[in-house]
């Protein structure tokens, strides 16, 4: 097949294509650039309606609703708490559930870890803490050091000391770190490993010292019942 002969015309043209700068991407897509606006302001005006119209009164009704459980979780009447508060009102299983997605609802999470923890249902009182997303600078440290104790009271201590450390790390507070190293290394003492109890106590001594701190006051002892400090 012979070939076309290309016109003077039609490779002046395409010079000019190739020599052409590529436009932006927004002036070649100009619709598909006004649907991805178009798509983020609805969301952030779902996101504002949801929170303002569905989230901040099922929030103010949870709260609302807690106190009754509360009373009875401050009385250690931690089934009640749970269950049934009384006055017909909701415990910490049934408001969890119901007010999911809220603080309060969260909240109620940890309340029911802590209720069922302290009635020794630990497998319960681990979902609960599981399910409790902690903020700030005090409550992660709450959240592990809890579900540190629950899995000691299932003796599987090796999960244990990993919670009790992330519980002392988690936290700019001396009174609540100290607190999880000293149990952290009671635990190690437990299970025989004396250079790792005592390097946690040696952390509670040198960075809490504090000696109104009854987890401070015999931190010597255990050191020197284990063999440092000499």
């Amino acid at each position: 097949m012979a070939k076309r002969k290309v016109s003077q015309a039609e490779e002046t043209t395409v010079q000019e294509i190739s020599a052409a700068p590529a436009r932006p991407f927004w002036e070649q897509n100009p619709n598909l650039i006004l649907y991805a606006v178009g798509a983020i302001v609805l969301a952030l005006g779902g996101w504002w309606l949801y929170n303002n119209m569905i989230i901040a009164p099922k929030q103010k009704e949870a709260v609302a609703s807690m106190w009754h459980a509360q009373q009875q979780f401050e009385r250690d009447s931690f089934r009640l708490a749970l269950d049934n508060p009384g006055g017909g009102f909701d415990g910490f299983v049934a408001l969890a559930d119901k007010y999911s997605g809220t603080p309060a609802g969260n909240s109620a999470n940890y309340y029911a870890g802590i209720c069922n923890l302290r009635l020794g249902e630990f497998d319960s009182a681990i979902k609960y803490l599981e399910d409790f997303d902690p903020e700030g600078d005090l409550l992660p440290a709450m959240k592990y050091g809890a579900l540190g104790d629950c899995y000691s009271e299932k003796e599987d201590y090796g999960k244990a000391l990993d919670l009790y450390e992330k519980a002392a790390g988690a936290t700019k507070s001396d009174v609540i770190a100290a607190y999880y190293l000293k149990k952290l290394g009671m635990l190690n003492d437990y299970q025989g490993n004396k250079e790792a109890a005592n390097k946690a106590y040696e952390r509670l001594r040198r960075d809490f010292p504090n000696q109104a701190s009854a987890e401070w006051r015999d931190i010597e002892k255990y050191i020197y019942r284990n063999g440092g400090g000499k």
